[in-house]
């Protein structure tokens, strides 16, 4: 079952304009010391990996039904790669007390994010799918 779906368009100059102007103060308030290595390892698409991970924050908060208020902060929410380059979110702090409110009991969240970029736009789209863990077989307790 779908539990939230978010969506984000950011401007990649806009981003680029960011960090010229607030640099560090910027990137440790929003992006985690993992994000800021990833973007340092991509030195011709730098603006371009913050400005995804930014659209893909903002599009998990809107999954996650707050927005960016209600205590959630920036670093709750932070994007990795799988060695496929696949986009893989992970949330902590209250982002994750968030998520496990939103989940229903005997179910398991899991956040599906996918991320583009197309100068000057980056976009991110966040699903927030709950699955049923399955039962585990009772127990025999009279062994023949």
């Amino acid at each position: 079952m779908i539990l939230g779906i978010g969506t984000d368009l950011c401007n990649i100059e806009r981003i680029e304009a960011t960090l010229a102007r607030f640099g560090d103060r910027f990137l440790t308030r929003v992006f985690t010391e993992r994000e800021q290595r990833k973007a340092a390892s991509r030195p011709r698409a730098v603006a371009a990996t913050y400005a995804k991970r930014w659209a893909a924050k903002e599009a998990c908060s809107k999954a996650l039904g707050t927005g960016l208020r209600m205590g959630i902060a920036w670093k709750d929410m932070a994007v990795t790669n799988l060695r496929t380059g696949q986009p893989v979110m992970h949330v902590t702090g209250w982002a994750r007390d968030r998520l496990d409110a939103m989940t229903p009991p005997d179910h398991e969240a899991v956040i599906h994010v996918t991320l583009t970029d197309d100068h000057p736009w980056a976009q991110a789209f966040v699903v927030i799918e709950a699955r049923p863990i399955p039962a585990r077989p009772a127990r025999d307790s009279q062994l023949a």
